[in-house]
C-alpha cells in the first residue's frame, strides 16, 4: 500500500507542477502532506518536514548567495566583456546565437556546478534572446541539457556519489564514458542547430538578423548607474578566486557564496545605501528560489521518512523477470530515467543502485558497468523539481517549470538514449551480461 501511495504522490505533484495551476511551492508542501496523512504518517510528518528542510538548508543558503553574489557581478558589470564577445561571435543570426548558446554552455558546465553556469550563461544570453526575440525555452533546454552531459564528470557529483555507494574509483566509472559524453555533446550542439533554424524560420530571416553595433550598443548600457567599470578586474580576481575555492573545497559552499557576497557588496557599492539598494533588486529572485528549495525538504522529508522511496524501488525491482537478468545495465539506464526525475540523487544512487548491482552480479556485469549505466540519465534528472538548480534557471530566464520541462523533456530523453547507445556502442556498458 505504501508503494501505491508513494507513485501517487508523485504522480500528483508532478499533475499539478505541469498543469501549470499549481505553483511549485505550494506542490511541493501539500501534496506531501496529503499523502503523508493518508498513508498513516500523523504526527510523524512534522519530525520528517524537519528532517528534509534541515537537510536542504545549506543549498538553500548556497543559491541565496550565489543569486545575490552573480547579481551583483552583473550589476557592476563583470559580464560587459563576455556579452561584446558573444555579441561579436554570433551576431544576431539566431542560429548562431542558438549553437553559440550550446558551445558556451558546454565550456563553462565542465566545473560541474549546474548553479554557476546557469547564472553565467543567462548573464551573457537572456538580454540577446530577449532583444531579437528568442524563444527563452530554448536557452532553458540548451543549458540544462549541456550539463546533463558534463554533470558525469566526477567533480559533478553523481560519479562521486555511484563509485561511494559501490566502493569503486571514480575514475573508474567516468574515464571509460568520455566518448559517450563526447557524442552527448554532439547531439546538444546539432540539437542547438536545428532549433536555431527553427527560431529563425518563425521570426523571420529579415527580422530575425540584428546589426551587431546595435545589439552591443544596447545590451551593454555604457551610462548603467550600477556598473563599475574601473572595477573589472578585481571583481574577475574576486570571481576567480571564489571558483578556484570552490574546486579545492576550501570552505562549505554556502560560507564561501556568503563570504564573496559580502566581499562583493563593500568593493563596488562603498554606501550602505547602495548596499541595501542591491539587496533590495535581487530579493524576489532570491526568495523564489529559496522558498521552493525548503517547500522541496519537505517533500523529501515525507517521501524518505515514511519509507515511500525504499517501497518504490523494491516494487520496481521486483517487476524484473530472471530472464531479462542479462540485461541489467541497460534495464538499469531506463529505470534511472523515472527514479532519478523522482527522488534525489542520493536516494537513487546509494539506496536504489546497489540492488540493481547486485541482482546483476551473478550475470557477470560488474559493478562500475552498472554505476556507467545508471549515470547515463542525468540529462532527465536535472529536470527533476528536486533539483535546486532547476528554480535557479527558471527563474533567470523568466519561464514557468512547468513550460520547461514539456519543452525539454523529449529532448533530455533523446540525450540519456544517445550516451546509452554510444555507451553500448563503445562496450563501456555492456548490453547483455
Amino acid at each position: 500500500m505504501l508503494t501505491i501511495y508513494a507513485f501517487a504522490m508523485v504522480a500528483t505533484f508532478m499533475a499539478l507542477v505541469m498543469s501549470g495551476k499549481v505553483s511549485p511551492f505550494a506542490a511541493l508542501v501539500l501534496a506531501p502532506i496529503a499523502f503523508g496523512l493518508l498513508a498513516g504518517g500523523g504526527a510523524g510528518l512534522g519530525p520528517m518536514m524537519l528532517e528534509g528542510i534541515r537537510n536542504l538548508a545549506p543549498t538553500g543558503v548556497m543559491l541565496a548567495f550565489a543569486i545575490l553574489y552573480f547579481g551583483v557581478m552583473v550589476d557592476a558589470g563583470l559580464f560587459d566583456p563576455l556579452v561584446r564577445l558573444i555579441v561579436r561571435l554570433v551576431g544576431g543570426d539566431p542560429v548562431r546565437i542558438v549553437v553559440g548558446t550550446a558551445i558556451l554552455a558546454l565550456m563553462v558546465s565542465l566545473d560541474g556546478d549546474g548553479s554557476t553556469t546557469y547564472i553565467i550563461c543567462c548573464a551573457a544570453m537572456v538580454p540577446l534572446y530577449r532583444r531579437v526575440g528568442l524563444d527563452p525555452l530554448v536557452l532553458t533546454c540548451l543549458l540544462m541539457l549541456a550539463c546533463g552531459v558534463t554533470n558525469i564528470t566526477p567533480w559533478g557529483g553523481p560519479t562521486a556519489r555511484a563509485a561511494s555507494a559501490l566502493g569503486l574509483d571514480p575514475a573508474e566509472i567516468f574515464v571509460p564514458l568520455i566518448p559517450a559524453m563526447l557524442a552527448g555533446a554532439a547531439f546538444v550542439v546539432g540539437l542547438a542547430y536545428w532549433l536555431g533554424r527553427r527560431e529563425r524560420k518563425r521570426l523571420g530571416r529579415l527580422d530575425g538578423v540584428v546589426s551587431e553595433k546595435a545589439l552591443e550598443a544596447e545590451l551593454v548600457a555604457e551610462n548603467d548607474p550600477t556598473e563599475r567599470p574601473g572595477l573589472i578586474w578585481v571583481n574577475l580576481a574576486l570571481t576567480a578566486v571564489l571558483l578556484a575555492s570552490l574546486v579545492a573545497g576550501l570552505l562549505p559552499l554556502p560560507a564561501l557564496f556568503m563570504i564573496a557576497s559580502a566581499l562583493a557588496l563593500i568593493i563596488n557599492y562603498p554606501r550602505p545605501a547602495d548596499q541595501k539598494a542591491r539587496l533590495a533588486a535581487h530579493a524576489p529572485n532570491i526568495l523564489a528560489v529559496i522558498s521552493v528549495i525548503f517547500a522541496a525538504g519537505i517533500f523529501t522529508g515525507v517521501l524518505n521518512g515514511m519509507g515511500m522511496t525504499d517501497a518504490m524501488a523494491k516494487s520496481v525491482t521486483g517487476l524484473i523477470p530472471p530472464a531479462l537478468g542479462p540485461y541489467m545495465a541497460p534495464i538499469t539506464a531506463v529505470l534511472s530515467m523515472p527514479f532519478t526525475f523522482f527522488v534525489s540523487n542520493d536516494a537513487f544512487f546509494f539506496g536504489i543502485l546497489p540492488i540493481l548491482a547486485e541482482a546483476a552480479r551473478p550475470y557477470g556485469i560488474e559493478p562500475a558497468e552498472m554505476a556507467r549505466a545508471a549515470l547515463t540519465s542525468q540529462a532527465v534528472h536535472l529536470l527533476s523539481p528536486l533539483v535546486p538548480s532547476t528554480y535557479l534557471l527558471v527563474g533567470l530566464a523568466g519561464v514557468e517549470l512547468g513550460r520547461h520541462q514539456r519543452f525539454t523533456l523529449p529532448a533530455a530523453t533523446v540525450l540519456s538514449l544517445v550516451i546509452l547507445a554510444a555507451g553500448l556502442l563503445t562496450t563501456v556498458i555492456p548490453f547483455a551480461g
